[in-house]
This record gives C-alpha cells, structure tokens and sequence, in this order.
C-alpha cells in the first residue's frame, strides 16, 4: 500500500499489469479446473466466502480447483484476481487446514500482491533470457533480488491472513508441517519441528550462514520452518489477540495512511528480526545493519518533513 502512495508509482504499474493478459489466464483456468460454487466443491466454496468476511474482502474471487498433484495454491491476476487450488494440495489438507490455505490466498488477494508477483514471474523470464548479457543481467538480477526478498516477507504476512481466517492455531501449524513432510501428521512432532527451526537460524558458524544467503537465491517462499517458527511468534506476541479483539487499522483510514509510517515500521520490523536471530551471520553484522536502517530512518524523516505523520498528504497537495 505505501508503495502505491509513492508519486507515478501507479502509473508505472498499470503500464506493466497491460503487458499481462488476465483474460488469458482466467479463461484458461476456466476451461480447465472446476469452478467452485454451490453446486461444485461446495465446501472449498464456502470456506472462501467466510474467509472473505474475516478479512473483510470488498469482491469475493472467484476460486478454482485444478488437476495437478503438487500441493499448491495459486493467487492470480490483477484487474480480477482469482485462486486456484491444486488437488494435490485439496486431498492433503483437512477442512480446517484447507481454510487457513484459503486464508492465505485471499491475504494475497487483499493486499494487492499479485501485481508484484506477476512482476517477478516475467522479470525472472527476462533475466533467465539475458543470462548471456553481463551487465543487463546484473542490473536486472539486482532487482530481481530485491522482489525475491519482498515475496517471501509476502509470505509471511498471507500466512497470518490464513491464520485469520481460520482462528485455528493448531490448524495453521498442521499445514505447515503437511507442505514440509506430507501427510502423515501422526509422525510430526510442533515441538520437534520448532527445533529444527532453532537448529537452522543458530547454524555453528558464518560458512553456514553463508550457505543459508544462497540458498535464499531463486527462492519466492521462505524455507518451511521459518514459516512455521515465524507464525507461531505472532500468534503468541500480542498482535494476533488484539486483532480479534478488534484492534488493528479499518479501511476508511487507508486515505490518511502515511508512507512515513509505513518505512518506519518496516525497519523496525527488520530490527526486531535481527535481534531475536542467534544467526552468526546476523551476530556479526547487527549493528551495522541496526545503524544503517538507524540512518535511513533519520534520512526519510529528514525528506518526509522531519517525520509528520501527514507528510506525504502535504506533499500530494502541493503538487
């Protein structure tokens, strides 16, 4: 959202969301999958129209059930965005477990990520073409980096979209273990997954830490257990319980939202990652990281206006 608020930022993407056909992909997931409905999987169905009330969704979209025995789901399109369930990932999941995947789906949908994601599928076709040309390769991959990291943050926040929409901790951790080892959940084990978590953020020394940076390379999703470790700390920090209670932003402040604010809390959230990480990597390198996050900050407040909350309105206005 605060990216939107940026000066043209719009206009560059409805330029690039014309270079995507949504018409294409809609007609052929049409002509392929079933369409859920009353009438056809009338429980996937459902589930979506109550995630579309959690979450509070202006426009249901439509939802879609396609042949293919990988577990996956899929949020697509721009104008119209649509979801497409495999039935790999239907027959995998039970019903609690398939609304938290729903849910998940649907965060994509309301926070506008599939222009985005749409961006890095193409760009990362793009790179793979000029993988010949040094230097267009390496300015492209530069910013294919950047979009990679942003999807896997992406990811996270979606994971408590799902989460959301189905108010079922347990069934969240479920999923999650499901798409790391399948379906056997009477071998899996909350504690001994959050184990391995530990294990992989406090790897022995920097050469791991090293190897876990390029791992990271080509990756859209965040590794499974840092998806799992990662829900769990926000259903238990606070933020997770005050949203059911009611307490978190509504829509019609969305016009006084401030991209001020939206960096500061961004780089808070960075920090607060840092902090809790017993990676040595991360160790080493924390406080120069905390200073320069420190002194962009300082710069943004410094351009926004010496951080006025309405800054960014002041400036629209003057314009």
């Amino acid at each position: 959202m605060a990216l939107r608020k940026l000066t043209g930022f719009d206009v560059i993407l409805k330029n690039l969301a014309g270079l995507f056909n949504d018409r294409a992909l809609r007609l052929m997931f049409l002509a392929s999958s079933v369409r859920c409905s009353n009438s056809q999987f009338p429980d996937l169905y459902q589930a979506m129209l109550d995630g579309c009330y959690i979450l509070d969704l202006p426009v249901v979209p439509e939802l879609y059930v396609s042949q293919d025995p990988m577990a996956q789901a899929l949020a697509l399109g721009q104008s119209k965005p649509f979801i497409v369930l495999y039935s790999g990932i239907v027959e995998l999941m039970d019903p609690e477990e398939i609304r938290f995947v729903i849910g998940h789906e649907l965060g994509h949908v309301h926070s506008g990520h599939s222009v985005y994601r749409t961006m890095l599928f193409y760009l990362m076709n793009l790179a793979n073409r000029l993988a010949l040309v040094p230097f267009a390769w390496i300015g492209l991959k530069a910013v294919i980096w950047g979009l990679e990291e942003w999807y896997r943050k992406s990811e996270l926040s979606s994971d408590r979209a799902g989460l959301l929409a189905t108010q079922d901790v347990e069934a969240a951790r479920r999923a999650l273990m499901k798409l790391a080892g399948g379906r056997h959940l009477a071998e899996f084990s909350s504690d001994e997954f959050h184990r391995q978590a530990r294990e992989y953020d406090a790897v022995p020394d920097v050469r791991e830490s090293l190897l876990k940076l390029l791992q990271l390379q080509g990756q859209t999703h965040p590794f499974a257990v840092v998806r799992f470790a990662e829900l769990d700390r926000w259903a238990e920090d606070g933020e997770y319980s005050d949203i059911l209670a009611g307490n978190y932003p509504r829509r019609e402040d969305d016009a006084s939202a401030s991209v001020g604010d939206e960096f500061r809390s961004a780089a808070k959230s960075y920090q607060d990652s840092w902090s809790r990480s017993a990676d040595p990597l991360v160790g080493a390198v924390r406080g120069v990281a905390s200073g320069a996050v420190d002194a962009g900050t300082r710069l943004f407040n410094r351009f926004a206006g010496g951080g006025n909350d309405h800054s960014d309105d002041n400036d629209e206005d003057n314009e």
